[in-house]
């Protein structure tokens, strides 16, 4: 089974007001063919649980907060602390820290 976009997404991202703040930003565009769904999986996984875990849904605090909350729950609780079933159920420092010892 092919699963595809909504009409509506796919729209969106290819829209030149989207590509025109990527251009301001500095920033490059991921996008997959149609019903190639697992490109972007990790870093969607990785953007909803931040949303859930952080609460993210509505604003709290200003620029500066919120880019100091999501650094913190990155660097601290996601990368050090969070285990992570891709990863044996390890934290991605203890997944390296293991596949440093045995190379």
């Amino acid at each position: 089974m092919m699963l595809l976009r909504p009409p509506l997404e796919s729209t969106q991202y290819a829209s030149s007001e989207y590509r025109q703040a990527l251009e301001r930003l500095q920033a490059l565009q991921s996008m997959s063919r149609t019903g190639d769904c697992w490109n972007n999986a990790a870093m969607e996984s990785f953007f909803a649980t931040l949303k859930m875990e952080l609460d993210l849904h509505e604003a709290q605090g200003n620029r500066t907060d919120t880019r100091n909350l999501v650094f913190e729950w990155t660097r601290v609780f996601y990368n050090r602390e969070r285990r992570h079933s891709s990863l044996g159920y390890l934290s991605p420092t203890r997944f390296e820290e293991h596949r440093a010892r045995l190379n």
